[in-house]
């Protein structure tokens, strides 16, 4: 398994849509955008433990139902099947927590630049309407991994905008 962590607008989903391009058809993604809503940030993790991964790791694929944000509002949406897959990519805000690092092959921590500059870069992606929202965010998660070690427990450091394919060593 492989965890994309960091704060929000940093650029967790480009980094891991890039490395799920590198490792092809051997690897699934989960987000955990999937399962987070404004009023649950972090304690939806049972749902993704119970739902997937213990079931891939007992050899069986796992399912959960993704979030539906497309109205703005966070609401149920689809029920998603992981097959099992080579590499698990996990991807999103407190998947590198500390009760999942020993399970992980390596926890990559993606930077993104100052709190600002994140803010800029999760306003233009979920849209204007969730600036308040998101600044609420951001100020959860500083406290997050404050607590959690995140950061610091990092195999990896990644700078948002870096492309991995244009990484030294690749």
């Amino acid at each position: 398994m492989l965890a994309f962590d960091g704060p929000s607008g940093s650029g967790k989903s480009t980094a891991a849509l890039e490395a799920l391009s590198l490792l092809g058809s051997r690897a699934a993604l989960v987000t955990t955008d999937s399962f987070a809503t404004w009023s649950s940030p972090v304690s939806w993790w049972p749902r993704l433990v119970a739902g997937v991964l213990v079931p891939l790791a007992a050899g069986r694929s796992g399912s959960y139902r993704r979030t539906d944000w497309s109205t703005g509002v966070p609401r149920p949406g689809e029920r998603v099947t992981v097959e099992v897959p080579e590499i698990l990519v996990l991807e999103g805000v407190s998947c590198g927590r500390r009760s999942m690092r020993p399970r992980l092959s390596l926890l990559c921590w993606v930077e993104g630049g100052t709190e600002a500059e994140r803010l800029a870069a999760a306003v233009a992606r979920d849209g204007e309407a969730h600036r308040a929202e998101l600044r609420k965010w951001q100020l959860f998660e500083r406290g997050w991994f404050a607590v959690d070690g995140t950061r610091s427990a990092a195999g990896a450091r990644i700078p948002g905008a870096t492309r991995l394919s244009g990484a030294a060593g690749s």
